[in-house]
Parts: C-alpha cells; sequence; structure tokens
C-alpha cells in the first residue's frame, strides 16, 4: 500500500511541476504582443496593418493583414495588437494606399502618417488612457439578403455589443468575434431581420442567410478556386545560389508559405528546378539568395503547370508547355566560340580577298605604268634638246 501511495504521489508531483512549468509559457506567450497605434489621414478610412521580421515570417495569413480598431477614447487613432517579433510593418487602407516599409523598436509603437511617403514613429504614447486589452478573435464572413441593408453582428462578453459587419469586393460582409464570445447573431436594418444565436467554433466561417433569417455555415470559403495541384517549374541565372518559391492568390492575398523566401525548388525532369503548390495560386515570385534577388511579382493561370524561364529580376519568359532547358554556361561557350581564332578564321574566309593571281596582275599594271610615264619623260627631253640643237 505504502508503495502504491509513493508512486501515486510522484505522479501527482511530476504533474504539478509540469503545470507550474506550462504556466509562465503561458503567460509569456500572452505577454509577448505589441499594441501599434496608427493615426492615418483623414481620408483613410479602415486600415489595415500587415507586420513581418527580419527573416520574413508573416504575422497574418494574408494581405493586407489584421483589420485595425478604432480606439473610442482617441479620435482618429486605430490600434492593433501584433507579435512582438513582428518589427516590419505596413499601413494600408484600400488599394494603391499604403505607406512604405516601417521598422519599430521593441515595445508599443504609435504612429501619425502624413501621407504614403511620410510616416512617424514614436515609443512614447501619443494617445491618452489605457491601451484595450489583447482579445483574441475569429473571423466571420456573411452573405445577408439585399433587404438586409448594413448588416450588423452582436455578441456579449461583458454584455452586448453590436459592431456592423464590413463589406468586401467579393459581396461578403466581414466581421471579428472574440473566441470567448460563446456566440452571436447577426440582424439586417428592418424588422424582424435577425438570426437565432449563432454558434461555431473559434475559428473562421462563412455563414450564408436566407430571407427568412434562417442560416447556414462552413469552415471552407465556397468562394475558393478548386484546383488541383500545380508544378511550378523554373530556371534561373547561374549565380541566383538556392532559388525558392514564393505563392499566393490575388487579390485576396493568401499565401502558401508562412514565411519568406518561401519553399526551396527540388530538381526536377530536363533540367527543370520544380515546387508543387496548391492549384488556386495566381500570383509567383522566384527568389534566391536567401530571398536578396527575387523577380517581380508574376501572374500565372490557376490550376495549370507552368514553366518560367527566368533571365533577370525583370525578365522572364512564362509557358504553359514544357520547352527545351539551355544548358547552364551554353551561352557563354557560344561567345568564347564566336571569338576563338576558328571563328576569326571563318569570319576571313567569308571575306572577300586578292588571290595571287589578282596581286600579280595588279604588280604588272604599275610597273608598265611606271615605264610608260619615264617613257613619255625621255622623248620629251628628247624633243626639248634636239630643238635647242637645231638653234
Amino acid at each position: 500500500m505504502m508503495k502504491r501511495f509513493k508512486k501515486a504521489a510522484t505522479v501527482l508531483l511530476a504533474f504539478t511541476m509540469m503545470f507550474l512549468a506550462f504556466m509562465p509559457m503561458q503567460v509569456k506567450a500572452q505577454e509577448e504582443r505589441s499594441a501599434v497605434y496608427v493615426n492615418p489621414p483623414g481620408d483613410w478610412s479602415d486600415p489595415f496593418l500587415w507586420a513581418w521580421d527580419e527573416e520574413g515570417n508573416n504575422a497574418f495569413a494574408s494581405w493586407p493583414g489584421g483589420e485595425m480598431e478604432a480606439d473610442p477614447d482617441n479620435e482618429g487613432w486605430y490600434y492593433i495588437w501584433i507579435p512582438s517579433w513582428a518589427d516590419h510593418m505596413i499601413v494600408s487602407a484600400g488599394e494603391g494606399i499604403q505607406t512604405g516599409e516601417l521598422i519599430k523598436e521593441e515595445g508599443n509603437v504609435w504612429i501619425t502618417i502624413a501621407d504614403m511617403e511620410n510616416a512617424e514613429l514614436s515609443q512614447d504614447a501619443l494617445t491618452d488612457g489605457e491601451i484595450p486589452a489583447y482579445v483574441e478573435k475569429f473571423k466571420i464572413h456573411v452573405s445577408a439578403p439585399e433587404s438586409w441593408e448594413t448588416p450588423a453582428f452582436t455578441y456579449s462578453t461583458d454584455g452586448d455589443l453590436s459592431k456592423a459587419l464590413k463589406i468586401g469586393d467579393d459581396g461578403w460582409y466581414t466581421g471579428n468575434v472574440p473566441v470567448d464570445a460563446g456566440s452571436f447573431s447577426i440582424s439586417g436594418s428592418g424588422e424582424g431581420q435577425e438570426t437565432e444565436s449563432i454558434a461555431t467554433d473559434p475559428a473562421e466561417v462563412w455563414i450564408t442567410i436566407e430571407e427568412d433569417g434562417s442560416f447556414d455555415f462552413t469552415y471552407n470559403d465556397p468562394n475558393a478556386v478548386e484546383a488541383p495541384d500545380i508544378h511550378v517549374n523554373v530556371t534561373v541565372p547561374g549565380d541566383w545560389d538556392t532559388p525558392c518559391l514564393w505563392a499566393w492568390s490575388a487579390p485576396d492575398g493568401t499565401n502558401v508559405f508562412t514565411s519568406w523566401p518561401g519553399e526551396a525548388f527540388a530538381q526536377g525532369e530536363e533540367g527543370w528546378l520544380s515546387l508543387q503548390v496548391p492549384g488556386w495560386i495566381n500570383s509567383i515570385i522566384v527568389n534566391a539568395n536567401e530571398g536578396n534577388v527575387q523577380t517581380t511579382d508574376i501572374s500565372v493561370e490557376t490550376g495549370k503547370d507552368v514553366w518560367i524561364t527566368v533571365s533577370g529580376p525583370e525578365e522572364y519568359e512564362v509557358s504553359y508547355e514544357a520547352v527545351e532547358v539551355q544548358e547552364a554556361g551554353e551561352e557563354t561557350k557560344e561567345a568564347e566560340e564566336a571569338d576563338s581564332p576558328a571563328a576569326e578564321e571563318a569570319d576571313q574566309a567569308e571575306t572577300p580577298v586578292q588571290t595571287k593571281e589578282e596581286e600579280k596582275s595588279g604588280t604588272n599594271i604599275g610597273v608598265i605604268a611606271v615605264i610608260v610615264v619615264i617613257c613619255i619623260i625621255i622623248a620629251a627631253l628628247a624633243i626639248f634638246f634636239a630643238r635647242k640643237k637645231k638653234k
């Protein structure tokens, strides 16, 4: 009995130690976030933040990143919490509106934006009051009837909160629900336009609402392009070391890989480098040398294998059929052959030159001409002296 008690005590002690060790990790994980405040120009509505680190790890799964929330206590200021390691940022507010790359120091930061080219960062607080606490949220997509004008979602944490859903380019409304809300409902602007309480897993979800308020939901994007995996095949210049692929779907910005520079190509067939990726991608970048050299954005057709011959950052050819690969160094070899002595002899052979007979003939004609001239001079002198003697 005593032995069993000791064993049970040992197991209990081990679990206790593990639990105590795990608690600081949880606290640390919760603390390792930084608040980013942004004060954009007045015509920049609904700002988003894209953030990453020096190694290319992204804080968000897809462009434009995280939607910033308006601070109710500081008019004109928006905030968002991001992982503390994400120190490179871009603030955007719709197509064609974004800052350049902004780099912050450790801790919270306040960004004042004058225009797309001018932004100032401050580690000193520029807002009043405390920063709203970080709340983990999940995204909902809502397809509501046309009669449901300005739909909103309502949830409860410390009290009922109602927020307007935002319309996207694809016609779906979106919003962010706290993971601890438990459930939420969606309503329109008219009387009786409201769903029952909707309880889903705390994960991105797509909800379709009928005119009578009934609904259905799925965790799979119904708008996603269904296509089998494809192969991206490339050739790159000889000085491009360890070529990698970065791939995504535009305009939603869903990335295939979590961090830059993506995934390295493997050796394929017939001299090509190859990599298998989801068939829904439509945009890629080929890069190398740890991401320090890269192509521009290359648009490709979804669901099709593609062959890309890269000659430089802005020089490439795209084909949807396999083409013959020119062996590495072949161009150099051709250039060297063009400068070789054999090539020079060949050029000389093609250039018209005088034959020995032609050269001899030309020499004889010259000699005859000289003799004729001398004879004329002698004849002229003879006539001159003869006339002088007669006188």
